[in-house]
């Protein structure tokens, strides 16, 4: 799966163990939304350094996989896990980093009138009147 979006923090690496690292960072999608949504997302082992690249700000396409997992406590009660396992960051593209900015045009103000305009001739005119 991929997803695009702006690179809000990175943390930094941590040494689970011996044999496994990871490295957590924060993705938030629909940043132009009224509720814009942070995700965070995990790199392991050879893959932390992929951000090291990337400045908090920067729009960013992630290629992930979701995992889930389910771990039963002791007491007997049964819990459910996801992880977002990144394996791919690249720099999203211009026109793909900010839609709304470019839509916007610095040529002169275009008529935002609401009336509507009729271009027609009489010869294509049916209408009886």
């Amino acid at each position: 799966m991929e997803i695009t979006g702006i690179l809000k923090l990175k943390y930094d690496t941590q040494q689970v163990s011996d044999k496994f690292k990871k490295r957590d960072f924060v993705l938030t999608i629909e940043p132009t939304s009224p509720y814009p949504q942070h995700v965070t997302m995990q790199l392991t082992q050879d893959k932390v350094s992929l951000i090291d690249n990337f400045n908090v700000g920067e729009e960013m396409k992630v290629s992930f996989n979701l995992r889930g997992r389910e771990w039963n406590s002791p007491q007997g009660e049964t819990k459910y896990f996801n992880t977002i396992d990144a394996w791919r960051v690249e720099k999203a593209s211009a026109a793909q980093s900010n839609p709304a900015a470019n839509n916007v045009s610095n040529s002169a103000p275009q008529n935002t009138s609401s009336a509507p305009v009729f271009n027609s001739s009489a010869a294509d005119d049916d209408l009886p009147f």
